[in-house]
């Protein structure tokens, strides 16, 4: 069946320590699944979008795990790629309290997307009747492999006119600043909205301004992009944040509520962004597709997990300025 959105990229299982223990700690470990791009099309079908996921797993009880996972939330999973070689990532969260931080610990070489190439996967065939594709700029990092069928795969996207979404989302444990801003400034030129953090613009694009607006706006004159977003997190404290973004095109800039986020799991929040962003653009609408980001990603922060289990009425009910009383 056709899918309004296509991602690409990892998803690995999560390993995490209960009670706030550390990793040195720990005699049992919560399992679950994430990985950017799955998240996104996971955000997307809980608003009742059609969203599928491409990626290259191996055959065996994890990676069966994983695709499991992505179809109990409704992710179509028809276009993995399955080898019977490498191995399935994983990854150990430990949460944090302040003024202890959370951190990732990651065991992810050698799996088996980072030797996806060129070829593997029939682009045509996954964009037929498709409206849009995301990735973000962790599928590149993972090789030189990974990026040339991201390559490949934008490349597709274009020629089937869907529209394109990318989010730096830079990992300097994957790759370096000049990698990173060698593959995406070329991608750039593949793009039609750009989702990133002001530091990561910096980083990876080597774009400074005085504000976010700046940054957005030099980032609309340098490369041939029609929307660029921003998130922005204040961090006055480990388990609370304030959450919100801006989104410019052209000489338009628009905002959006800021949320007071008690924070659960954040994990995944960026990626719930991009959901709601490419929900409100699927429509056409791109002061919704900003409300309705900031508003299911302020949700996530809530929900344990890298999915966003959220439903349509509960993010409109908080952009209508919902309470915290008990929903009876």
């Amino acid at each position: 069946m056709p899918y309004e959105v296509i991602t690409f990229g990892e998803a690995m299982i999560r390993l995490s320590p209960p009670s706030f223990r550390r990793l040195e700690q720990a005699r049992s470990l919560d399992l679950l699944v994430g990985g950017a791009e799955l998240n996104t099309a996971a955000g997307l079908v809980r608003l009742g979008r059609s969203a599928a996921w491409v990626s290259r797993l191996t055959q065996n009880p994890l990676g069966r795990l994983i695709a499991n996972h992505a179809r109990e939330i409704g992710v179509g999973t028809e276009h993995i790629v399955w080898t019977e070689e490498d191995r399935v990532g994983l990854y150990f969260l430990e949460f944090g309290a302040a003024p202890r931080a959370s951190s990732v610990l990651y065991d992810r070489k050698g799996a088996a997307i980072a030797q996806i190439r060129p070829g593997m996967v029939n682009w045509p065939a996954v964009f037929q009747g498709g409206r849009w594709f995301h990735v973000t700029g962790i599928t590149p990092a993972l090789s030189t492999n990974a990026a040339e069928a991201t390559r490949e795969a934008l490349q597709a996207a274009r020629a089937a006119r869907v529209q394109v979404s990318i989010d730096l989302n830079y990992r300097a444990k994957l790759w370096s600043q000049s990698d990173a801003g060698r593959w995406m400034s070329e991608f750039m030129q593949l793009c039609d909205v750009l989702i990133t953090t002001e530091e990561d613009a910096e980083r990876v694009l080597g774009i400074t301004g005085q504000d976010f607006e700046d940054v957005a706006r030099k980032l609309l004159q340098k490369f041939p992009l029609q929307i660029v977003a921003v998130t922005i997190r204040e961090n006055p404290l480990v388990w609370k944040n304030s959450w919100t973004g801006i989104a410019c095109r052209g000489a338009e800039v628009l905002r959006t509520r800021i949320y007071e986020v008690e924070i659960v799991d954040r994990l995944g929040a960026g990626d719930s962004f991009a959901a709601g962003l490419i929900h409100g653009l699927l429509d056409g609408d791109l002061q919704k597709g900003l409300d309705y980001g900031v508003a299911v990603s302020a949700i996530k922060h809530s929900i344990p997990g890298d999915f966003a289990w959220v439903t349509r009425d509960e993010v409109e009910a908080i952009l209508k300025g919902g309470g915290l009383r008990i929903s009876r």
